[in-house]
């Protein structure tokens, strides 16, 4: 029989799903949760400032996004924008939630576990036994507040890690009302072959691919303090998870005058290898192998027609056209770069399994227009550089805490 560890809240071994389901499934001692309930709310605001103390924001900091994600006020606003009681309609929650995240993002499975609990539904969420750094320190963050958490928590709330076991992960989707499915395809669709109730709702997060987008008339005409932050937060979307998250820059468009685009890529190189030098980022020997054979791959069949290292931890990929944009992965700090007259010339290349375009000098009409060019191709999220992988409740077109609840609607026929 397989065993399940729990590892939020923390405990001993459990001999089997049907106990799990069990303790999970019970009422909490206080009534049902609701939608935005304050037992939820007490306890997401205390993580919250835990994440937020020096000490782990040294350590790692990528989990301060999520600790301002989690913050009282935003908390609220995010409930309020879900209009529960205007107009007959009232919000419920789902029931019991299944999580599969993945394994090489270390963070992304509290955002969506957060907004789940938040919607007042049960969760149990599946930690890879590979999830490491970041991964362990937010679980151990859980169980530090859990102390003087309302007992539902405790009752309501399960993280889990077992290894791959058909029945252990057939029972869960069984017995749940939503999953959530997050990695690549393959592991996504392997995932859904497992049976669900009728009414189970169904939200999945497969492969994606993203990319960034500098303005060249907007960068000649940005300040040198405005073009030296751009190239902080590009190295931040670039370096945090390996570049390997979905939201993950792969591709850098160039949009303007040819020229003056390769003054712009110049200066932004020296900027870029500055915050990467300051900062200490590396990459290990083997990684810098793997970038060389990807790269030099990419040159060999006329996909690039230059790449240029900055000791191990950038590549610079100047590619032939937007014919060869990158979407896989080709290893942490690996840009390709394309230049192109206008955005209107990049909807084309677009496809519906891209996610992010992070931006730079760009105005709101032309970042509008590029949108109803795209007509519907791909992007679900334009954001300024520098913000790629922070998370918003709004994820990959899906309004998460919409989905995590379901409508109910009132009418009298009276008046």
């Amino acid at each position: 029989m397989t065993v399940i560890e729990p590892r939020f809240p923390a405990g001993a071994p459990v001999s089997g799903v049907d106990r799990l389901l069990a303790e999970v499934s019970q009422e909490p001692d206080g009534g049902r949760l609701v939608v935005g309930d304050e037992r939820v709310r007490e306890f997401l605001i205390a993580f919250s400032r835990r994440l937020l103390k020096p000490d782990l924001a040294r350590r790692h900091p990528e989990l301060g996004s999520l600790g301002f994600f989690l913050r009282k006020g935003e908390l609220a606003r995010a409930v309020e924008r879900l209009g529960d009681g205007v107009g007959g309609r009232r919000r419920a929650p789902r029931g019991l939630a299944v999580h599969f995240p993945p394994a090489n993002v270390d963070t992304i499975f509290v955002y969506s576990w957060a907004l789940s609990a938040l919607a007042g539904n049960h969760n149990i969420v599946r930690i890879s036994n590979r999830s490491a750094g970041a991964a362990q320190t937010v679980l151990e963050a859980l169980n530090d507040v859990l102390a003087d958490a309302h007992p539902a928590i405790t009752q309501t709330q399960r993280m889990v890690t077992y290894d791959r076991d058909d029945a252990v992960t057939g029972a869960l989707m069984g017995a749940c009302d939503l999953r959530v499915l997050w990695g690549g395809d393959q592991s996504v669709n392997l995932l859904r072959k497992h049976p669900v109730r009728p009414l189970t709702r169904d939200l999945a997060f497969p492969d994606r691919s993203s990319f960034a987008a500098i303005s060249v008339p907007g960068w000649q005409t940005a300040t040198p303090a405005q073009r030296r932050a751009a190239a902080d937060g590009f190295a931040n979307d670039l370096y945090w998870f390996d570049q390997a998250a979905c939201s993950s820059p792969r591709d850098l468009f160039w949009v303007g005058d040819a020229a003056a685009a390769e003054e712009a890529k110049a200066e932004f190189a020296t900027l870029l290898g500055e915050v990467v030098g300051q900062r200490g980022w590396a990459v290990d020997a083997a990684m810098a192998v793997e970038k060389r054979v990807a790269t030099y791959g990419l040159a060999a069949t006329g996909a690039a027609t230059r790449v240029v290292f900055a000791g191990n931890a950038v590549a610079d990929v100047e590619l032939a056209g937007l014919g060869e944009v990158q979407r896989h992965w080709l290893g942490a700090g690996t840009i390709c770069h394309v230049t192109i007259g206008s955005l209107a010339e990049l909807a084309p290349a677009i496809q519906r399994k891209d996610q992010t375009l992070s931006q730079f000098g760009f105005t709101m009409s032309e970042l509008d227009d590029f949108v109803t060019t795209l007509a519907g191709r791909g992007i679900d999220r334009i954001v300024p550089i520098g913000q790629a992988l922070t998370f918003a409740g709004v994820w990959d077109g899906f309004d998460l805490l919409h989905e995590f609840t379901r409508i109910i609607t009132i009418q009298t026929g009276i008046g």
